[in-house]
């Protein structure tokens, strides 16, 4: 029985005469949970997008448990933004962003059963309480746990994030790596998170994908995140914080 959630081979990406990845081979497992590393313009954003078939890829084949990616129900994959990228000025209640992920499209309305899907999501990551809150009037952590919500509405086998700790204080950021790792727990769910800080991928990712256009490693945490592997995608580990990792990694 294949057990592999992901299975990515030849996996190019152009933009032009512009390679936003080249050559990605990963097999990622059920239940795993991956943090995807790498400098700006790594073309981490770009493997997710064409995971969510947003992008096509120029070359190779991507298949989510056994299925071209075309062929994936959009209920199986779940989908959390940037925080910062989304506008809460738009005059909606929280429960109705969740409710765009049963639906896909802005509820003008919905019926008691899809409703009560939507409160259950909200109750999962504790915020039942926001349900009827303006998004304008949510703070960073509050807007991540409701999108979080949305994400899991439908109950999806791989849950993807991009960058989800970013416009929210450490106390939110720990409360939603607690949420992730219990949806996890009781969902079997393939993880798959963009991050920047690689003492988050250390401490809660089963494996890291670092990325620079190229792969240059996958594998457990502290292997992926080596001297050798973070001067091949990032050029240089001068910086404070990066000598700083590397020291805690090898305590």
């Amino acid at each position: 029985m294949n057990t592999n959630c992901l299975e990515v081979e030849g996996l190019w990406v152009k933009y032009g005469f512009h390679n936003a990845l080249e050559d990605i081979n990963v097999r990622i497992k059920q239940d795993s949970f991956v943090a995807i590393v790498g400098p700006n313009g790594a073309g981490k954003s770009t493997f997710l997008k064409v995971l969510l078939g947003i992008i096509q890829p120029t070359r190779g084949q991507v298949r989510i448990n056994g299925q071209n990616v075309k062929k994936v129900s959009p209920s199986l994959i779940g989908y959390v933004p940037q925080v910062k990228t989304m506008d809460r000025s738009f005059p909606a209640l929280a429960i109705e962003l969740v409710l765009t992920g049963i639906k896909h499209s802005w509820p003008w309305s919905s019926d008691t059963n899809t409703r009560e899907k939507a409160y259950k999501a909200l109750e999962q990551v504790g915020a039942e309480h926001l349900a009827n809150r303006p998004l304008a009037r949510l703070s960073g952590g509050e807007l991540q746990r409701v999108c979080l919500a949305r994400s899991i509405v439908r109950e999806p086998k791989l849950v993807m994030l991009d960058e989800p700790a970013t416009g929210i204080d450490t106390v939110g950021e720990a409360d939603m790596y607690n949420l992730l790792e219990e949806y996890q727990r009781y969902s079997r769910a393939t993880i798959l998170m963009i991050t920047h800080d690689w003492h988050a991928a250390t401490h809660h990712a089963d494996a890291v994908l670092l990325l620079n256009k190229k792969q240059i490693s996958f594998g457990p945490p502290k292997e992926a995140l080596n001297e050798d592997y973070l001067r091949q995608a990032f050029g240089h580990i001068g910086h404070t914080h990066t000598l700083k990792f590397l020291m805690n990694s090898n305590d």
